[in-house]
């Protein structure tokens, strides 16, 4: 079943993509950067990050977005981890804060939470630029051959 569900959700519209015409490194780059750009430290930015990156590079809209919504779960998962990376590299204290006390102070007032997590928010991108910039590169090494490999099984006449 879970095989059928990854098949169908994300197998089939690559699939679907590469018989389009898209190119397998238009693909492989959607994916890396739908997956980096997902996972931005910033909460409410990241299908903004991901139409920018798809109109400026030319590359397919609902691809990196459908990505981004993948890893939308990432994104809360790895917040304190940036967060804490960035405290790190700053030479910053800790903040004592959980995602839970982060949604919590964004639900109340969201400038308030601007205002208290500005700092720790920065740190974070700092930690994310300097992960997501190798990260969408290794992602894009990784995913370019295989597509184009997949590009090369699919029949003649379904290119």
């Amino acid at each position: 079943m879970r095989s059928s569900f990854l098949r169908r959700r994300l197998v089939v519209p690559i699939l679907d993509l590469l018989r389009q015409g898209v190119t397998p490194e238009k693909i492989a780059l959607s994916i890396a950067l739908g997956i980096t750009l997902g996972v931005t430290p910033v909460l409410g930015s990241t299908s903004i990050l991901c139409f920018l990156a798809a109109a400026l590079l030319g590359l397919n809209a609902p691809a990196i977005q459908l990505v981004n919504y993948v890893v939308y779960p990432l994104q809360f998962a790895l917040l304190i981890p940036f967060i804490r990376m960035g405290e790190w590299v700053f030479a910053a204290q800790p903040m004592k804060i959980s995602v839970a006390q982060i949604l919590n102070l964004i639900r109340a007032d969201v400038w308030t939470a601007i205002a208290v997590l500005w700092t720790a928010t920065i740190h974070a991108l700092v930690a994310w630029l300097a992960l997501g910039s190798l990260g969408s590169l290794l992602l894009y090494v990784l995913l370019a051959p295989a597509l184009r490999r997949l590009y090369r099984a699919l029949p003649a006449g379904t290119r």
